[in-house]
């Protein structure tokens, strides 16, 4: 194992009745002016907006709403809500909704207390002298942002991130039958997105990490089990818990420990889901899948191990290299199961753009960890993926 340090403040409050705590949490934090951020009506139809009201109406906190988030979020609207916010003299950020809205929320909590323009911190990587506090409520599995330090937002063509311990949200509520009125394909496209993040952790060159990486195992194991539920009945809420919890324990920073992750399968689809606004985990199915057969000639033992102990592949009858690519039918059979595409093609996307996005992905040198790529790489990976 590498040297790590672990930390994540981040409150989860889970289960039925789940948002019922607000009042308290918003409490805790003497909040004064709250911003809500979200997409959509839906938070209305199921009742949360109706919570949240009555929350700040008896805590006396002063409220402003925006719920104009949109997939694959835009800077536009985040500097349109720090001018809002900035007005309203906001001191918290509550997200409702999914990995859009939660970033959204980020973004707004870094730019309000900042004098210059948000987008300095995703483009220019400052370092932030104040954060306000969020809070999410969750109504999907996908992203995992609520327990993440991490935030990604597009500008045009650019798609970037920024990481900071202070935008780990506050607390994160979760009641899992705020998603089972989701439809099946962004229920699915979430799955997809949770498997990439276990995966992206997996993908590490640490041989000695034997903890985390049985720790990994099992929390895949556990969401194929769970999604073979949902294919089953979509209104199966305790298969909806227990990949909404998952969603959380892929990305917050737990599965790290001991292990330098890869991410350059992320990389790749950031500049996918940029330059044509596919959705983040149907991308990531097709870049897992093309990355993975790239990843069986040029290093395929991580890969090979996968297969033997999730997919019971025997190692005595397939080498390193078979087993590798084994993996890679084996993920592209789950996500054909989710009905998510598996090449560039059936998203009608085609190599005219290969060499801007590859260019674009490696601005500031190589990208990924188990197998640095740098451009000519990402465009072979582009080019299987098609």
């Amino acid at each position: 194992m590498i040297d790590f340090e672990y930390y994540n403040p981040a409150k989860i409050v889970f289960g039925e009745h789940s948002e019922q705590k607000l009042k308290s949490l918003l409490a805790a934090y003497g909040v004064k002016s709250l911003q809500l951020v979200y997409s959509g009506d839906f938070i209305k139809a199921l009742g949360i907006y109706d919570v949240i009201k009555d929350a700040v109406k008896e805590l006396g906190i002063r409220f402003s709403e925006n719920g104009n988030v949109v997939p694959n979020p835009s800077i536009d609207l985040v500097r349109e809500l720090v001018k809002q916010g900035k007005e309203n003299q906001v001191d918290f950020v509550l997200a409702v909704g999914g990995g859009s809205s939660i970033d959204t929320a980020k973004a707004v909590a870094l730019g309000i207390p900042y004098d210059g323009d948000v987008w300095d911190f995703f483009e220019k990587g400052i370092s932030p002298k104040q954060v306000l506090p969020i809070g999410v409520i969750a109504t999907t599995a996908s992203s995992g942002s609520e327990t993440s330090n991490a935030a990604i937002l597009s500008s045009g063509e650019w798609k970037l991130g920024f990481e900071d311990d202070r935008i780990i949200p506050k607390f994160a509520i979760m009641n899992p039958k705020y998603t089972v009125g989701l439809p099946a394909y962004q229920t699915f496209v979430g799955i997809a997105d949770v498997l990439s993040h276990l995966l992206e952790r997996y993908f590490s060159d640490e041989k000695y990490s034997d903890t985390t990486d049985y720790l990994i195992e099992g929390a895949i194991r556990a969401l194929l089990v769970n999604a073979d539920k949902l294919l089953k009945d979509q209104k199966d809420v305790n298969a909806r818990g227990e990949i909404q919890w998952l969603a959380s324990v892929a990305h917050g920073g737990f599965l790290d420990a001991g292990r330098r992750a890869d991410w350059g399968s992320h990389r790749i689809e950031h500049e996918l889901s940029a330059q044509y606004n596919i959705t983040h985990g149907e991308g990531m199915a097709v870049v897992t899948v093309a990355w993975t057969k790239y990843m069986a000639e040029k290093k395929p033992w991580r890969l090979a191990l996968l297969a033997s102990r999730v997919f019971g592949v025997d190692s005595f009858n397939y080498s390193e290299t078979e087993r590798a690519y084994i993996l890679s039918e084996k993920l592209a059979a789950f996500f054909k199961k989710l009905h998510l595409a598996t090449s560039l093609a059936e998203l009608k996307i085609d190599n005219k753009d290969f060499d801007a996005m590859a260019a674009r992905a490696t601005r500031n040198g190589k990208v990924g960890h188990y197998v640095p790529l740098d451009a000519a790489a990402i465009k072979d990976i582009l080019k299987i993926a098609l």
